[in-house]
């Protein structure tokens, strides 16, 4: 029993200070792809670009090579630990090797591929910019704008993450359910919402694209990682017509449960009313 007990909360606390490793990898990847670029082009302080260089001289130059040649396998890392360990194959083997920790492994490998992209990423800064907004009025608008449409997107991907159970998406009710003995909370969902979810990997693809594209100023470094990760959001993306159903049958089912409370108490005042008047 005892065993029993340290290896539960062994468990427990794998799960938790890894569950602290990736929110704050997330915040890191924010900051990176998001508000970093968006105040730097507000103040000046980092020179993202050369306009003044030619692209003929700048795809020449042997520092933006590099550069991008670094970028380049700090991505195509992310991309294969992000696939070759969602496939099927190393996926049953992982799960039958960690058991409840698999999640959490996967989420661990990811957040440890994203600080290695947020801490080596080389800015390529001896090219010219695809665009720069930096006219009056709207260097100072068009900045504050993304500003704004970043942070709303983000606040909407963090919504989604949290509807689609993300104890669950970070390890932790696996090893809740291992813990007090009820099997893989996977096996317990559904056949429809298993087949959603193995077909919807990325549930935020539009927002984060949003995020990726918008920027007052896009250098060359930018598009590669833009490119990148819309392309492979995208095509991970395999949704169907029975999957749309079931969506739109549980969208109903929530907004029928939302709107009953508010039905019963229309229906009890109405019923007031009449006794009153009666």
């Amino acid at each position: 029993m005892a065993s029993v007990t340290a290896r539960s909360w062994a468990l427990c606390a794998v799960s938790l200070l890894n569950m602290l490793f990736v929110f704050i990898s997330g915040a890191d990847f924010i900051r990176f792809v998001s508000f970093r670029p968006i105040y730097h082009n507000i103040t000046g302080e980092t020179t993202l670009c050369q306009d003044s260089v030619p692209w003929s001289v700048a795809l020449k130059d042997s520092s933006v090579l590099w550069a991008l040649f670094v970028d380049l396998s700090l991505l195509a890392l992310f991309v294969v630990q992000h696939s070759l360990m969602a496939w099927a194959p190393v996926k049953q083997a992982l799960q039958s090797l960690l058991g409840a920790l698999n999640r959490t492994a996967y989420c661990f490998s990811t957040a440890l591929a994203l600080q290695m992209l947020v801490r080596h990423w080389q800015p390529v800064t001896g090219a010219p910019c695809l665009w720069s907004v930096r006219h009056a009025p709207w260097s100072v608008w068009f900045p504050l704008l993304c500003f704004g449409l970043h942070f709303l997107c983000w606040a909407i991907i963090c919504s989604i993450l949290v509807i689609f159970d993300y104890p669950e998406l970070l390890g932790i009710k696996q090893v809740y359910y291992e813990c007090l003995g009820l099997g893989d909370p996977w096996s317990q969902k559904p056949a429809p919402a298993q087949r959603l979810l193995s077909h919807l990997r990325h549930p935020v693809c539009l927002e984060l694209v949003v995020i990726l594209w918008l920027l007052p100023a896009f250098p060359l470094d930018r598009l590669l990682l833009a490119g990148t990760l819309s392309a492979y959001v995208g095509l991970a993306h395999s949704l169907d017509k029975q999957d749309l159903a079931y969506l739109c049958g549980q969208l109903k089912g929530k907004v029928w449960l939302l709107a009953e409370p508010q039905r019963g108490g229309a229906e009890q005042n109405g019923s007031s009313l009449k006794e009153k008047e009666g």
